[in-house]
C-alpha cells in the first residue's frame, strides 16, 4: 500500500477541532493523486490520453477522528482493474498504526472530449501494483432513495466547485452535502453515488431524505435527475 505521512491543520478542522469528512476526502484523494505522480501515470501522462479517472462511488467507514496537530498517514491501494473500472481502497491511521477510517472506491477511466470509457493501458496495469482487497463490510455501489425527499433552495455551481476537468469535483458534492446535515448527527459512514456531471452556473436543488440513523441528499439538476447522492450513516 502506498502511504504518505501528514499533520491535521488547523484549517481542516471543524468547529470541535477535528478533521472534516470533507477534509478526509481530500487527503484520500490526494493519495491516490501521489501515488499515481510518483508512477509517472499522473495528470501530464492523463492529459497526453486526453483522459482522466472519473470517480462513480464512494464508502468510507469512520472509526475515529483526528485532531487538529495529530499526525496521520494516510494510504491507499487499487486492487482491481477490470477494462475501464478501477477499484481502489484507502485507510488512515495514527500515528501508532492505529486505524482511524477505511474506504472502498470505484473510478472509471474516461475520454474527456468524447465522454465515452477507455480501458486502462498496459503501462498503468504495469506500473500499479494490485494489492488484496481490504477487509471492511462493503456496501453497495447504488443509494435507494425513498418518494418522501423534501426539497432545498436550489444554488449555482460556482468556479471553486470544479477542478482541473472543468466541472463539479467528486469531493465539492459533500461538502454541499455536508451543509444540510443535521448538527447533532455524528457520521459514522458516509456513500456518496456519482451520477452525472455539473458544469459552471448548473443549478442545484437538495433533496433530502431523513430515516432512523440515516440522512441523505440528492443534489440534483433541472431535470430532477441527481448528479450525485450522498449518504450518511450515524455512527453507533
Amino acid at each position: 500500500m502506498y502511504f504518505f505521512d501528514s499533520r491535521v491543520r488547523y484549517s481542516e478542522a471543524d468547529e470541535q477541532g477535528r478533521l472534516t469528512l470533507a477534509g478526509m476526502v481530500d487527503y484520500f484523494q490526494d493519495t491516490s493523486t501521489f501515488q499515481a505522480e510518483d508512477l509517472d501515470i499522473g495528470v501530464d501522462y492523463l492529459k497526453s490520453m486526453g483522459a482522466a479517472w472519473v470517480l462513480n462511488a464512494w464508502q468510507i467507514v469512520i472509526h475515529s477522528w483526528p485532531k487538529v496537530g495529530n499526525r496521520i498517514r494516510t494510504g491507499t491501494s487499487p486492487y482491481s482493474f477490470k477494462g475501464f473500472i478501477g477499484l481502489r481502497n484507502f485507510v488512515m491511521e495514527d500515528a501508532a498504526g492505529v486505524r482511524l477510517a477505511e474506504a472502498n472506491s470505484i473510478w472509471t477511466l474516461m475520454h474527456l472530449e468524447k465522454g465515452i470509457p477507455v480501458r486502462a493501458t498496459q503501462e498503468m496495469l504495469d506500473r500499479y501494483q494490485l494489492e488484496p482487497k481490504l477487509e471492511m463490510d462493503y456496501a453497495p455501489r447504488k443509494i435507494a432513495l425513498s418518494k418522501d425527499g423534501v426539497m432545498g433552495e436550489a444554488f449555482p455551481v460556482e468556479r471553486h466547485h470544479l477542478d482541473g476537468n472543468h466541472h463539479v469535483n467528486n469531493g465539492q458534492y459533500i461538502h454541499m452535502a455536508l451543509e444540510y446535515l443535521p448538527a447533532d448527527f455524528e457520521i459514522g459512514q458516509m456513500r456518496a453515488e456519482y451520477k452525472s456531471q455539473a458544469h459552471l452556473r448548473d443549478l442545484i436543488t437538495p433533496v433530502f431524505y431523513r430515516g432512523e440513523g440515516i440522512f441523505t441528499v440528492a443534489l440534483c439538476g433541472t431535470d430532477g435527475g441527481p448528479y450525485a447522492v450522498v449518504e450518511f450513516l450515524q455512527a453507533r
